[in-house]
């Protein structure tokens, strides 16, 4: 499957800047494959805990040469020794974006920023961003608290960007006017949530000031991915 780039020459590359592909695939082949083909839409490919148990670091890898950032969603969690050790072997590999989880702490975030822009450091690479993860798209129990106290735990660590829902976009802005600001749960209208509690239109992501859309099934699950981006980003400004 390819594609011919010059017929979706009109895509705006600013548009494509902000959108994000999940390869949540289990074969580093097909996920490639899909990026490679549809990289005239996204400008960065997201690496999932799915598809890191199947082909680990190679994963990351394959994907920088293509030319496209690359956005590791391991959501680090775990003492800041080792966080901090994981990620600085992730900026290494190139990864453009890692996620760490705020509900490791203060200590464990920072460890995380730190490691990671080590890594990249020492590889002679561009200062990745570390992305501190709210609250689950799938999680129904949430609250503004709790997203608040998330967000200003990754903000004193040094994140340089949040992952968060449609939804909460306003709380983060107001917490962090300069992040980068993630948004994942995006499904076109009227599609089916599937096992996510609070998902949204790709246009009201970018409505809401989203930085980055990640869009996943919508795209990867169809018989046509090809068409099914095309469809997707029509209209979208």
């Amino acid at each position: 499957m390819t594609v011919d780039t010059t017929t979706d020459a009109a895509v705006p590359e600013a548009l494509r800047a902000r959108l994000a592909l999940a390869l949540d695939v289990d074969d580093l082949v097909a996920a490639v494959r899909l990026a490679r083909d549809l990289q005239p839409w996204f400008g960065t490919m997201k690496v999932g805990m799915e598809l890191f148990a199947a082909a680990g670091p190679d994963a990351i890898v394959s994907l920088s040469q293509l030319g496209v950032d690359v956005f590791y969603d391991g959501k680090l969690h775990d003492i800041p020794n080792t966080v901090g050790r994981t990620a600085r072997v992730l900026g290494a590999l190139g990864a453009r974006y890692v996620t760490l989880h705020t509900s490791g702490g203060v200590a464990m975030l920072r460890a995380g920023v730190q490691g990671l822009r080590e890594g990249a450091l020492g590889a002679g690479l561009p200062e990745p961003t570390a992305l501190a993860v709210t609250v689950l798209t799938s999680d129904p129990d949430w609250s503004e608290h709790l997203v608040r106290q998330r967000a200003v735990a990754g903000l004193e660590a040094g994140c340089g960007g949040f992952v968060c829902s449609v939804p909460d976009l306003p709380i983060l802005r107001e917490l962090a006017p300069a992040a980068t600001i993630v948004t994942p749960g995006i499904r076109p209208a009227g599609a089916s949530a599937d096992d996510q509690a609070r998902v949204a239109t790709p246009q009201a992501a970018l409505d809401g000031g989203a930085d980055l859309l990640v869009i996943g099934r919508a795209v990867v699950a169809s018989d046509s991915p090809i068409e099914a981006t095309r469809s997707l980003v029509a209209g979208l400004s």
